[in-house]
């Protein structure tokens, strides 16, 4: 069984990584400044991988051409829409009525009604009502 390329490169710069970087963690200085171990870690890794993985790189690029050059069946705009519009031609309606005009009258006789004016938020709200206060302090003096 052949493994693809692309997981043979992935893995090998994992390692290249994870390696430098389980062995800088073995010094103390290191376990107190982890983020100073990734760092070295990730420059040896880096150095190591352009080294020696040259070939595995060489493999992953020349599979990624073999797919963009791959020849594609040529479909143009139009292939694209005739298609579509058989397709809805062919279709069963299922969609749902449109719903009505919610300020639309129910019967077609009867004269259309429209929205309430908004009234006055300050306004109270029966015009008949008297309008309530709150009472005014009173003097201490």
């Amino acid at each position: 069984m052949k493994l693809p390329p692309v997981l043979v490169y992935s893995v090998l710069r994992l390692l290249a990584f994870l390696v430098p970087f389980g062995v800088l963690m073995l010094f103390p200085l290191f376990q107190q400044f982890y983020w100073l171990a990734a760092i070295f870690a990730a420059l040896i890794g880096l150095s190591l991988s352009s080294l020696f993985l040259r070939r595995p790189l060489a493999q992953v690029s020349a599979q990624v051409e073999r797919r963009r050059t791959k020849p594609r069946p040529a479909v143009t705009d139009e292939d694209i829409e005739d298609a579509a519009n058989g397709a809805l031609a062919t279709a069963p309606d299922t969609t749902a009525p449109e719903p009505s005009d919610p300020l639309a009258p129910a019967d077609p006789t009867a004269p259309a009604t429209t929205a309430p004016e908004p009234s006055d938020p300050l306004a109270p709200a029966d015009p008949a009502a008297p309008a309530t206060t709150a009472p005014e302090p009173s003097d201490p003096r």
